[in-house]
């Protein structure tokens, strides 16, 4: 059965850092491309950052781009963003998914093209 478990967020103050993780277990990952999404209230489900299956290749958001950074770590099948110069609107509940890639095309930012997710974790950013 596979599953993603997303840790890591909580709340931090405006200005702060945090470090999400998403392990990933039931197979093995390293042919998918793995992604972080957002959603908050209200709001619909957006995409943050995407990696290639061998990390080399990795898209962000406009929105996010230059403060977050997403890597992956094959050996344990986890994949990681590093959120830095958070601010109150990157307040969301923060999933990660995961979807087989060949290489082909650019890797998706729409999450109807990713197969599997977690159940999220929690993000706040106070002003």
């Amino acid at each position: 059965q596979v599953q993603l478990v997303e840790s890591g967020g909580r709340l931090v103050q405006a200005g702060g850092s945090l470090r999400l993780s998403c392990a990933a277990s039931g197979r093995t990952f390293s042919s998918y491309a793995r992604a972080w999404f957002r959603q908050a209230p209200g709001k619909e489900r957006e995409f943050v950052a995407a990696i290639s299956p061998t990390g080399f290749y990795k898209i962000y958001a406009d929105s996010v781009k230059g403060r977050f950074t997403i890597t992956r770590d094959n050996t344990n099948n986890t994949v990681y963003l590093q959120m830095t110069s958070l601010k109150p609107e990157d307040t969301a509940l923060y999933y990660c998914a995961a979807r087989y890639y060949t290489g082909q095309g650019t890797i998706p930012r729409h999450p109807q093209a990713y197969n599997y997710w977690g159940q999220g974790t929690q993000v706040t950013i106070s002003s």
